[in-house]
């Protein structure tokens, strides 16, 4: 068994700006914290430095004008109505970088894929990946290029059957756009329903069209969805629908913005629910592509980044946190992060709170195994 670890101090340079949710700082202190606990000495544990992904390679899902207007940015060239892209405004910024912080992003969701597929590693994670919401043509929700699709569509065009699998707080809008309309790519997203959330889609009846119609799947959940109705979503929806698509590959968003103390979502998930779906995703036995995704609590960030890639590399990392990562986030100001990497236990819900929830998951549920589950042979 190899996990891979991509990780680049050069996507600190990749800047939203003062005040933007989305921090750099999240990734180099998952690194850090990782480098403390000593996982890139582990046996089996490699440790691979990032590189951009080619124009080619970023024009298989985007429009070659739209690149053009990132790149014109890097180079002090803004367009004329920056709106028509996606960018000026507060979600996007056009800022200087933006296009080769993005390629650069984007490269390393290709090396996971290309070291994944030839088999020189088992698994592979780019925790600065994820960037789900990019359209062909535009910028959305803090993502400019989308590199899940770039790597889905490259491992597809050589051939591959891909699932795709999103736990992000977010729907996996982007994504599921490129593909759906084709039977190559399956993807799953469960998420904070879009009545109530960014990007407002993800509906159990947004299943795909033409040839692609059932392989887009959609499980949309209530704000204060916790732990235990999250976790049993993933177990009744991504087992079964993977086991009959039976994929060469799968790659996966593990957004942790689904956390109880993420300021910008109203899931309730902790440590051990977001765990539990990272070993569930382990226990597919495929070779597997990991990327990051949100999460703006980055103390919360780096914590499930570091215990997603222990269960990668099949390493128990303790509980307490080395004091040099503890110093790291004095030293940046980073105030009221939790003291241990696991929390102290899964999210407390009240019966009436856990009951609604559950509730709005069973109906949705429903509406998926009538729907799509008949076009996979998958009894409900």
């Amino acid at each position: 068994m190899t996990a891979t670890f991509i990780y680049s101090d050069r996507f600190q340079a990749y800047d939203y700006g003062g005040g933007h949710p989305l921090r750099m700082i999240r990734l180099k202190l998952t690194y850090e914290l990782l480098r403390a606990y000593g996982i890139f000495d582990a046996p089996g544990v490699s440790l691979v430095e990032a590189e951009p992904c080619t124009r080619a390679e970023a024009e298989t899902v985007h429009d070659t004008e739209y690149l053009d207007v990132l790149k014109g940015i890097d180079e002090d060239r803004l367009p004329i109505s920056p709106a028509r892209y996606g960018l000026g405004y507060g979600d996007n910024p056009g800022f200087k970088g933006v296009y080769a912080g993005s390629m650069f992003s984007t490269g390393a969701s290709v090396q996971a894929a290309r070291l994944v597929q030839s088999g020189k590693a088992t698994s592979a994670f780019n925790i600065a990946g994820g960037l789900h919401h990019a359209m062909p043509g535009r910028a959305s929700g803090f993502c400019y290029i989308n590199d899940p699709a770039v790597a889905i569509k490259l491992l597809a065009d050589d051939g591959l059957k891909v699932a795709y699998i999103d736990i992000d707080a977010h729907h996996g809008d982007g994504v599921q756009h490129v593909f759906y309309d084709t039977d190559r790519v399956l993807t799953i997203s469960i998420h904070e329903s879009g009545d109530y959330l960014f990007p407002g889609t993800g509906f159990p009846n947004d299943m795909g069209e033409g040839g692609g119609r059932g392989y887009s799947v959609n499980l949309p959940l209530l704000p204060g969805t916790g732990d235990e109705v999250f976790t049993w979503g993933f177990f009744e929806l991504v087992p079964p629908l993977i086991d009959a698509f039976r994929p060469d590959i799968i790659v996966t968003q593990l957004g942790c913005d689904t956390f109880l103390s993420d300021p910008l979502t109203h899931l309730r998930l902790t440590t051990h629910g977001f765990v539990k779906m990272v070993e569930g995703m382990k226990a597919l036995g495929l070779p597997w592509v990991a990327l990051g995704g949100g999460g703006y609590d980055v103390g919360n960030v780096a914590r499930a980044w570091a215990l997603a890639f222990g269960v990668m590399a099949g390493v128990e990392l303790p509980d307490n946190l080395p004091e040099s990562y503890k110093k790291l986030l004095k030293q940046n100001g980073i105030e009221g992060a939790a003291l241990s990497l696991r929390d102290p236990g899964p999210t407390p819900e009240t019966q009436q709170e856990f009951r609604r929830a559950r509730q709005v998951a069973e109906a949705m549920m429903l509406r998926i195994k009538w729907d799509i589950f008949p076009v996979h042979g998958v009894r409900g």
